[in-house]
């Protein structure tokens, strides 16, 4: 990305966002993140000099930059520089650390006719065909006997979901691949015969654990890393692009942020791909929690803590769709994203989207005064419309939010693709918004 030497502080700040380098740093985020709570733990990681606050202990005189963990979610903020009132406004940047793909059973322990196999379900919509002929990884959290919670990432191929050879399906290529996914999708992980305990045994020797775990939560994922493509590098492929790239973009614009007259905050809850339902997720009380406990730690009311509400902005940031070249009809014709050309403003009048117009010219400013493109989604009247956390937090909370995102294809694949420029377009326009 090229800026004019003669950009103000904030946008000195964003010409550092520089592609190759924030490229290079995404890459390094997807490929470090295989699971929800790997990319909290990727996310720490890019907030230097942030303070950790643990939810069972009083917050009394709350860092300048902290940031609270809870699950597979992290909360971070930033404080202005100089005294603000009580009941100042967040800006909010919200987006969500898990995506979809097969999760191992408590019971995986299964397989016959000379293969071993795990018994796995389903998270979230995944486009089940993207799954199969992969080489899989094991990712995730595992609880000991002790009640002691260790991360487990097994970075190489240890399984996978074989398809059915077209000889023996002579017209799957007419008439379609259609997959059961309760039989069709269990992975094999071994030749012999399956014994029950036997995935427990080889959890607690990869994950040098002194006993056998007692409970795990264990994504499967592709093990191929992220990836800059094409002959220009113009692309980029990876797992997780939706909606780790938004963990990213946002942890990058905490960091480089200078808030003003207000908190800089981002959000980054589970569960999105399951509807958001859950302690860690944008339905539970997490976010409501720490807003509240930033307010009274800081000397604020209730009434503080409503008029903050009142005057505070969210940009709930999840990917969108980019117009595919094979199936144009797909999309609505006056609103059909690129890649590279800038993050999306997502609409919905039915409120999939929480996006207004008033919301909307916001995020339109930050992207004008970072320097960087931005185009506008709106799906066809006959084409079922997504959602994301964005209208979750405005009904919760109340916030004034807007929905956008970087453009991609292949959303709920095993492997996504979007435009190599846009993560950094996303990012910039971010450190502006939380800026301002």
């Amino acid at each position: 990305m090229t800026m004019s030497n003669d950009r103000t502080d904030t946008n000195d700040r964003i010409d550092r966002i520089d592609r190759a380098v924030g490229v290079a740093d995404l890459i390094d985020f997807l490929d470090a993140s295989p699971s929800p709570w790997h990319a909290v733990q990727s996310t720490i990681d890019r907030l230097d000099g942030f303070v950790r606050l643990d939810e069972t202990e009083a917050w009394i005189d709350i860092p300048d930059a902290g940031y609270v963990v809870r699950s597979g979610a992290v909360i971070a903020w930033r404080l202005p520089p100089g005294p603000v009132p009580t009941h100042a406004p967040f800006r909010l940047v919200g987006a969500h650390t898990d995506s979809p793909c097969l999760r191992v059973k408590p019971r995986p322990d299964t397989g016959g006719h000379g293969w071993k196999q795990l018994a796995v379900e389903v998270y979230g919509g995944i486009l089940n065909n993207s799954w199969l002929d992969r080489d899989l990884g094991i990712a995730g959290r595992v609880v000991g006997a002790d009640g002691s919670v260790s991360l487990l990432n097994v970075a190489e191929p240890i399984a996978r979901v074989p398809q059915l050879a077209v000889h023996l399906d002579r017209d799957v290529n007419g008439g379609g691949l259609t997959l059961d996914t309760q039989q069709h999708l269990t992975p094999v992980w071994g030749v012999g015969m399956s014994s029950s305990g036997e995935f427990a045994s080889w959890v607690r020797e990869v994950g040098d654990m002194s006993s056998e775990p007692a409970w795990w939560e264990l994504c499967l994922y592709d093990v191929q890393g992220a990836a800059v493509l094409g002959a220009d590098h113009s692309m980029l492929a990876s797992g997780r692009l939706d909606n780790q790239l938004s963990c990213w973009a946002a942890a990058i614009a905490l960091s480089a942020a200078t808030p003003t007259d207000h908190i800089a905050v981002a959000v980054l809850t589970d569960h999105e791909e399951v509807g958001s339902s859950s302690n860690s997720g944008a339905a539970g009380p997490f976010l409501e929690s720490v807003l509240s406990r930033i307010v009274a730690a800081r000397g604020g009311s209730s009434e503080d803590l409503a008029r903050s509400m009142a005057t505070s902005a969210c940009v709930s940031a999840d990917n969108a769709h980019a117009i595919h070249p094979n199936y144009p009809e797909r999309h609505e014709p006056g609103h059909r994203p690129l890649v590279n050309a800038g993050p999306a403003i997502k609409v919905n009048s039915n409120q999939r989207y929480a996006t207004s117009s008033e919301t909307a010219a916001v995020f339109q400013l930050a992207c004008e005064r970072a320097g960087v493109p931005w185009q506008v989604f709106v799906s066809r009247n006959n084409m079922p419309c997504g959602s994301t956390i964005g209208p979750i937090t405005a009904t919760r909370l109340g916030i004034a939010t807007v929905d956008v995102g970087v453009p991609q294809l292949s959303m709920h694949s095993a492997r996504e693709l979007c435009g190599v420029d846009d993560p950094g377009h996303l990012a910039a326009a971010l450190v502006a918004f939380l800026t301002e």
